[in-house]
């Protein structure tokens, strides 16, 4: 199972993909100029994630789920690259799953309040990575894969259960 997990952003959307082991295969992040019409950055995010998922070929995707925040700006735009990154997944035809930010840190790092440099270390160790991943947020994306990956076989059996 190739797990792509994104970290979604307006600005900067993290991706990163793991196979089993966990190894990782890549990260990085997509960014869009805040200068630009919110539609042309949309389209952007759309045709970069598209092409990401074509040359990498994914099983599943993963998402860290929009969170309450203070500013509703920053919950709309990452609300709407989060749609862009379900859109791209559901024209592949792949599943896509979400996990809170909390559920992430629980999953990778033990603790659901972790702080970011903490998630950071446990996904390069994970991972056997000789340096913290960077950016951040790309660092989340893979922090989101290993979530999934490390709760797939759980989830797997739940669903055929039903």
């Amino acid at each position: 199972m190739f797990v792509l997990g994104i970290d979604p952003g307006l600005t900067t959307t993290g991706y990163g993909l793991v196979a089993p082991g966990p190894q990782a295969v890549i990260a990085g992040v997509v960014r869009t100029s805040p200068k630009t019409p919110v539609a042309h950055r949309l389209l952007e995010l759309y045709r970069d994630l598209t092409a990401l998922v074509a040359e990498h070929h994914p099983t599943v995707v993963a998402i860290e789920q929009v969170f309450s925040n203070r500013n509703l700006q920053t919950v709309a735009n990452v609300g709407r690259a989060s749609g862009v990154a379900m859109l791209v997944a559901a024209q592949a035809g792949l599943q896509v799953h979400e996990y809170t930010p909390s559920s992430v840190k629980r999953a990778v790092a033990g603790y659901g309040n972790a702080p970011k440099e903490q998630v950071q270390k446990m996904v390069a160790q994970r991972l056997g990575l000789a340096d913290l991943p960077r950016p951040a947020d790309a660092a989340d994306a893979l922090a989101v894969a290993l979530c999934h990956l490390q709760g797939a076989a759980l989830l797997e059996r739940v669903e055929a259960a039903r």
